[in-house]
């Protein structure tokens, strides 16, 4: 007969090799903890020392405030710490460490030893201490006296030595130096007044000096970060996020340059991962990531740090608030109109989530939160677009002569067209200026105060017309115009059933699709934002993603990916060439285009060079 178990209370080291294996998982997670550490302790300099990638040695010396010598026992015991007294403050933690067991849960799998000397005895005006004090985690061990100026430094050895099954486990020492070398920036970019210093095997692998918020986003992420990326910074309430996010041409292939903070911690929260994706959903179709370094700041009060045993997820009591907070800050960003842009405005404060002068707010679209709103939107340029055509050409404000700047003869409306008169005067030139012509029937080259504006006609098109057909959703007011000529093409059975029995969906959309025969549809209506597409073209794309996803898919959860497709289709085609009437409301329309400054698919639509860019290419002025 089975003996049944008995319960029993297990031994300290135990307990801690079991809590070690929450909190140690990797040289990468002692560095982690101990950087941490040293931060709490209020250190301006941290050098860090590594061999074999941190499992032979991992040092980190900082110079911090330091630990009393009858208190260096008590740094290496489990639930033993400084930072917290009571529940009150453990439900508004203010620092990076709280639960006092990470030296304990370290020196439980490797051999560790503290060596620390404060600055003074007690307070303000106290005598000098003499000397260091350095403890061994050996049981029974007593501190020694030790040659140390100040602060603290801490030394692991043998990673996992007494227990080889986890050591295993363990990648190669390349592998953990950069694990360890990420979990060091990953930090620094939190604290830009702190100095870090890496190295591994008696090498230099990583120097950061003391910076201000750019300068250590810049030596971290790279000056290509901050040359792709708008600043961002706006405080609502209790609620304040800034940093850097990066335009969509900047996206990658992976997401391993997303940075997101909340109160100075990094973290990796499910919801605030959503609501960055969201804000970036109508500039990134398809599998590319967003680049961005985000700092949340919130009262402490009304977040939870004790939720995970690495402390990289937190819980938010208002979660929907923050959700929305930094939803609207950053697709309000990313949609800043292009005058902004252009002007050289700071772009993070240029629509603020904050009253307006006159006491003015807005509440967020869906009205979750009251005490989160959207700014005014500034005042609309003086000149307007009016719909005329395909392309919906509206005439600027602005009338008189014209420069042939473009063959007349060659011109779509056989007139000779160019810039207003006033276009000599550069100060009263809108944002992206008066064309002056086109570049292979690709690109449309114009005029602005700066200098020279290249726009990519098809993107910058397919951007106008992907923002109106989900306008024209949103207000079920998508208007069809019927084709003269049906436009009649091959289509396998599987599109000819499909578009008979989703014909109403179809409808519903702007589209009349006619079963000519047993394999071939006629378009008989597109809606009239699509008239410069072509028709047969943009039915094959509808019924690919019809059959695909199905037409609730479609008109719901994959809609605007739905929608941008039209619009890629729908866009004036490359080689097309247009007259500088056409030229400019395009161009009128992309500075009233929310996001007008990428297409559907995160590529740029424009770019400025400045006078002074020509100049340094021609040597003019040597």
């Amino acid at each position: 007969m089975r003996e049944t178990p008995r319960i029993h209370l297990l031994p300290d080291l135990l307990i801690s090799q079991i809590a070690a294996g929450e909190v140690v998982d990797r040289p990468a997670s002692v560095l982690k903890e101990l950087l941490e550490n040293a931060l709490d302790a209020g250190s301006s300099t941290i050098q860090i020392q590594l061999e074999e990638g941190g499992v032979k040695l991992l040092r980190v010396s900082d110079d911090g405030c330091g630990i009393a010598r009858e208190e260096l026992v008590l740094a290496l015991t489990r639930h033993a710490t400084s930072k917290i007294h009571s529940l009150d403050d453990l439900e508004r933690v203010g620092t990076l460490g709280f639960r006092g067991e990470a030296l304990a849960s370290v020196a439980a799998v490797a051999r560790v030893t503290l060596t620390s000397r404060q600055a003074s005895e007690g307070g303000q005006g106290s005598a000098a201490v003499q000397h260091a004090w350095r403890l061994t985690a050996d049981p029974g061990a007593t501190p020694e006296p030790a040659a140390l100026l100040t602060g603290t430094v801490v030394e692991m050895r043998d990673l996992y030595y007494n227990t080889p099954a986890r050591r295993k486990f363990l990648k190669s020492d390349s592998t953990e130096f950069a694990h360890g070398v990420e979990a060091v920036k990953r930090i620094a970019l939190a604290h830009p007044a702190v100095a870090f210093t890496v190295s591994h095997n008696g090498r230099a692998g990583l120097h950061l000096t003391r910076s201000d918020s750019r300068g250590r986003a810049g030596a971290i992420l790279g000056n290509d970060f901050l040359a792709e990326s708008r600043s961002l910074d706006v405080q609502a309430g209790p609620l304040r996020v800034f940093g850097y996010c990066a335009l969509p041409a900047y996206s990658r292939a992976r997401g391993d340059s997303q940075y997101c903070y909340v109160n100075g911690r990094f973290v990796r929260d499910k919801l605030l991962g959503h609501a960055l994706r969201e804000a970036y959903q109508d500039l990134l179709h398809g599998s590319r990531y967003p680049a961005y370094c985000l700092f949340l700041e919130i009262d402490p009060a009304t977040v939870d740090v004790n939720v995970h045993p690495q402390k990289t997820e937190v819980r938010f009591r208002d979660a929907r608030a923050v959700h929305q907070f930094v939803f609207h800050a950053v697709q309000r960003l990313l949609s800043s109109p292009l005058a902004t842009q252009i002007a050289g405005a700071p772009v993070g404060n240029a629509a603020p989530l904050a009253t307006t002068s006159g006491g003015e707010h807005l509440p967020p679209p869906d009205g979750a939160v009251a005490h989160l709103f959207l700014g005014k939107t500034p005042d609309r340029p003086a000149w307007r677009p009016a719909s005329q055509g395909s392309l919906h050409i509206g005439e600027p404000t602005t009338t008189g002569r014209y420069l042939a700047f473009v063959d007349a003869a060659r011109s779509p409306d056989g007139q000779a067209a160019a810039l207003p008169a006033t276009a000599a005067d550069d100060t009263q030139a809108p944002p992206l200026g008066y064309a002056l012509a086109q570049l292979h029937g690709v690109y449309i080259l114009a005029q602005n105060s700066q200098g020279l504006i290249v726009v990519d006609m098809h993107a910058a098109h397919e951007r106008i017309l992907y923002e109106k057909l989900k306008r024209a959703f949103d207000e079920q007011q998508v208007t069809t115009q019927s084709l003269l000529i049906p436009a009649v093409f091959p289509a396998e059975a599987l599109d000819v059933a499909a578009a008979e029995e989703h014909g109403e969906a179809l409808h519903q959309i702007g589209f009349e699709l006619v079963p000519m025969g047993p394999r071939q549809l006629a378009v008989k209506s597109v809606p009239v934002l699509l008239l410069a597409g072509d028709p047969a073209a943009l039915a094959r794309a509808l019924l690919s993603d019809l059959r695909a996803h199905g037409v609730t898919q479609l008109l719901t959860a994959r809609r605007n990916e739905f929608l941008a497709d039209m619009a890629c289709h729908g866009a004036v085609r490359a080689r097309r060439l247009l007259s500088l009437t056409e030229m400019n409301a395009l161009l009128r329309q992309m500075e009233e285009t929310e996001r007008g400054d990428h297409c559907n698919h995160g590529r740029p639509t424009w770019t400025q060079l400045t006078m002074a860019d020509l100049d340094r290419h021609f040597l003019r002025g040597r």
